[in-house]
């Protein structure tokens, strides 16, 4: 997994479609699905972080494009 789109393939194969029109929100959304399809074990710790990471990377980087603009 190297980035958000294969994190929101991994959420496909369960069925979880994320789309709001807010990227913030759209990438809070996947993390708390990631972390509830770990704490059920429908995926492997591996894939668990490797998502959280990159959603979390992705949010920063959104955040540091906010202050930028302001």
């Amino acid at each position: 997994m190297k980035t958000i789109y294969d994190v929101q393939q991994l959420l496909k194969k369960f069925g979880t479609f994320i789309y709001t029109g807010d990227r913030q929100a759209d990438l809070e959304l996947m993390e708390a699905e990631i972390k509830e399809l770990r704490e059920f074990q429908f995926i492997q710790t591996n894939d668990y972080a490797q998502a959280i990471l990159l959603l979390r990377q992705e949010k920063n980087r959104l955040k540091q494009m906010e202050e930028k603009h302001k």
